[in-house]
């Protein structure tokens, strides 16, 4: 289902504005059990690999944004006095908004920095005196920098959480969040642990997993409700899709997995296709896989979905937003309850 927010004119020319799709999170809220104590070991943790959470404390950071996403005003402010580093040394729309957006809404402050040439890293001050500093001026930094490296170098210096925000072609973990957030909205059985055969989901992922951080994080999820999953089919041209070690690692934690160069061939069969193409190295970004795109032609099943972490290209055409499979807007719009959910659960003081 479409999810729109935008206003529509009704009979009397008065603008009408349609949430599509609240039934969906309620779904959500109202299928799994509610299990808090299984969210209390992220508080007050830093945030850097997917590979840090366990499936439960997926299952209910879901649930807890499926109860945002229903209830809308939460009632309560427990951020009030508290203040987010927002650093973003590489450029982002919905990341950095919508980790801004979920602070404000819980009552906090926010400072931003969305260009290090503006801070002391311009005259060489190393990542290790910039977190000693972030200590005394917020609560929770967010990070994003091109350097993969950077977050892992703030560690040694911080005592204050921080959330990985993507890291050159690394991770990306909370926009891994967002995609099974917005996939267990969808079909909430998704999340849970016996579900029967013919409801198992066929997954197609467009892109590379060895360069591409929202795919990488994306996966080691993926893995972990593998029993939910029919099979991953990655559609690339690429000789060698996969980092070391990380098809080997996919398939041991139980994910069925293989690779395909033929979209065509692969999509009718498919119940969610996840598209992507840009990757970011250093100060520019890198297209991967651009002769794969979908449109209204495209051979997909009735009822498949598509997710795309956006900003999107040619990749995924626009004559799409308004047909059923549009699932990435809804997808973009999830982002910002999954991130409440995690802020809640990560910052306790």
């Amino acid at each position: 289902m479409v999810d729109k927010t935008h206003p529509k004119l009704d009979e009397h020319h008065t603008p009408v504005t349609i949430v599509e799709g609240l039934e969906h999170p309620m779904a959500l809220m109202d299928t799994i059990p509610d299990e808090p104590a299984e969210l209390t070991e992220l508080a007050n943790r830093s945030v850097v690999s997917a590979k840090q959470f366990s499936r439960k404390q997926i299952v209910q950071l879901c649930r807890l944004a499926s109860k945002y996403e229903s209830t809308q005003n939460i009632g309560q402010f427990p951020l009030t006095g508290k203040i987010l580093i927002s650093a973003f040394y590489e450029p982002s729309t919905r990341t950095r908004l919508s980790f801004e957006s979920v602070w404000h809404r819980l009552g906090g402050d926010v400072i931003s920095i969305t260009d290090p040439a503006t801070t002391g890293i311009a005259k060489g001050e190393s990542m290790n005196d910039v977190a000693e500093m972030m200590n005394h001026y917020g609560d929770v930094v967010v990070l994003r920098d091109t350097n993969e490296d950077a977050i892992y170098d703030m560690l040694n210096s911080l005592r204050i959480p921080i959330i990985n925000a993507g890291n050159g072609t690394d991770e990306h973990p909370t926009q891994a969040l967002a995609d099974i957030y917005a996939i267990s909205k969808w079909r909430p059985d998704f999340l849970e642990e016996n579900i029967k055969e013919d409801k198992k989901l066929s997954i197609c992922i467009i892109g590379v997993p060895s360069h591409m951080r929202t795919v990488r994080s994306l996966l080691i999820f993926l893995a972990l409700f593998s029993s939910s999953i029919k099979e991953v089919v990655i559609v690339t041209n690429s000789e060698t899709p996969f980092s070391k070690d990380q098809l080997s690692e996919l398939k041991q934690a139980g994910l069925v997995i293989r690779t395909e160069d033929n979209l065509e061939s692969v999509l009718p069969d498919m119940d969610i296709i996840y598209i992507n193409t840009i990757t970011w190295r250093g100060e520019s970004y890198e297209e991967h896989g651009t002769e794969y795109s979908l449109d209204k032609n495209s051979p997909l099943k009735k009822d498949a979905i598509i997710l795309h972490p956006l900003a999107r290209g040619d990749e995924l055409s626009t004559a799409l937003d308004d047909t059923p499979h549009n699932w990435y807007f809804a997808q973009a719009r999830g982002a910002v309850f999954i991130r409440m959910a995690l802020m809640t659960s990560l910052v306790r003081f």
